[in-house]
């Protein structure tokens, strides 16, 4: 039996597949640039990656192809349409790849991108599966509305055709799809990573939409806000992304070297409450957790700015790295030798901010940082929803701010953007709004 397994990045919200091949070669689909989950299930499946197969080009991570290629030998396909500008093997509409004994075949799926395919994975006559990217997902559909404005609903419209053919396939095919949940490519929340046809023809609301014009109405509604970087993404993907620096270290910096690195972001990973009792001024909380390259590319806008890090010691530097990487951020100048503590040992002003329990939060000051549809599930009553990656440019009234999110990961970034933006006044409310709801007796109020 084909050997399919999905290599979940919870971060991102997205899926590659490995599939062993039977004889020692194995396939790799939508494969990130941070390759370690690839290399360690192939290591220890004792598989030697042969063939990296895209469908599509991405927004939201700069593929691994290319570094399949150069490193591994691989050969890479996409889409014929795709434009790459380096050197890969495209496929048309049904073109197959006879990969010793199985076949992978391209089925043009517009939608989520122009140029989106499908691989359907045979062997002989039968189906063994699809991997259908961001067009058909598990309850949904992938946006439309990462080209451009004028593109979003003819290529929803797309979107509608690619569905419509995937669904023609046997009730049974399993559907591997690579965006997922957490994805800001629209995947619904869930735990389920796959998928069947026939559950989909059941359960995905765009599938049961009951004709084009309702599928493209319901798609177009579900679309929330994402980071600014899936704008640019995707041609990086087309030209091919380059090689990453070797080595995965960070170099130590001195306080004095922290100080004086002028147009740099000094990034404080550490959890919030470490923070919170002590950060350099004017440092960027970002939490490193699964969701820190999204937050890393939505707050830093140019992956070119030269990034400096305050860590734990009990925080591994190869996750900072390739969570920055994996989006194209290589540009790692090192990190803070000593941490805070060594800069306070320089007499350089350390910054703090307050941390609230439930019950000690005045609702009419929140500041919910949480995505709208968050947001509109249940929030504190009197509290102003501002999303944490459009809080840089918008406008407080005067007075105290807490900040608040889900665990409080975000509000702890909301309260160090604040905090550059000149307000002094700010607190970091620790607790989600059903704790909230629980510790104080009071509801919850929701927005249709």
């Amino acid at each position: 039996m084909v050997q399919v397994r999905p290599l979940t990045d919870r971060g991102l919200g997205n899926s590659s597949y490995l599939v062993d091949l039977g004889d020692g070669r194995a396939l790799v689909v939508d494969a990130s640039r941070d390759l370690r989950a690839v290399d360690a299930a192939a290591e220890r499946c004792g598989l030697r990656v042969i063939a990296a197969a895209d469908t599509h080009l991405h927004a939201d991570f700069l593929s691994g192809a290319t570094r399949l290629a150069a490193r591994d030998g691989a050969t890479v396909y996409g889409s014929a349409v795709g434009g790459r500008a380096f050197p890969h093997t495209g496929l048309g509409d049904g073109d197959e790849v006879d990969l010793g004994g199985l076949t992978l075949r391209a089925w043009a799926t517009p939608g989520h991108t122009g140029e989106h395919v499908a691989y359907l994975l045979l062997d002989g006559d039968r189906t063994l599966g699809a991997f259908t990217g961001g067009s058909l997902i598990v309850g949904a559909a992938a946006r439309t509305d990462l080209v451009s404005r004028e593109q979003t609903e003819p290529l929803a419209r797309a979107q509608y055709a690619s569905l419509q053919r995937l669904a023609s396939l046997p009730d049974d095919t399993p559907v591997w799809p690579t965006h997922g949940a957490g994805s800001f490519c629209s995947a619904p929340p869930g735990a389920d990573r796959t998928t069947t046809v026939g559950r989909e023809k059941a359960t995905n609301p765009l599938l049961r939409a009951p004709d084009e014009d309702a599928f493209v109405t319901t798609l177009l509604g579900s679309l929330g806000t994402f980071p600014p970087y899936f704008l640019r993404l995707a041609e990086v993907n087309r030209r091919g992304p380059a090689l990453p620096p070797d080595g995965a270290t960070l170099a130590p910096l001195t306080a004095g070297q922290v100080r004086c690195a002028a147009g740099a972001e000094l990034v404080d990973v550490r959890p919030p409450a470490d923070y919170a009792a002590g950060h350099v001024p004017r440092s960027l909380a970002n939490t490193l957790r699964p969701a820190f390259a999204t937050w890393l590319g939505w707050l830093v806008p140019d992956s070119a700015t030269p990034l400096m890090f305050v860590r734990n010691d009990d925080q591994d530097p190869e996750e900072i790295i390739w969570q920055a990487r994996k989006i194209g951020y290589d540009h790692l100048v090192g990190e803070l030798a000593g941490g805070v503590a060594a800069w306070a040992a320089t007499g350089q002003p350390v910054a703090t901010v307050p941390l609230l329990d439930a019950a000690d939060a005045d609702p009419a000051r929140v500041v919910d940082v949480r995505q709208r549809s968050e947001f509109a599930t249940g929030h504190l009553p009197a509290a102003r929803s501002i999303e944490l990656g459009a809080l840089p440019g918008a406008q407080l009234p005067p007075g105290p701010v807490v900040t608040m999110c889900g665990h409080g990961e975000r509000a702890t970034t909301a309260a160090s953007l604040l905090e550059r933006r000149g307000h002094r006044d700010v607190a970091v409310l620790t607790a989600g709004a059903e704790e909230w709801a629980k510790v104080t007796g009071h509801s919850l109020a929701v927005t249709s």
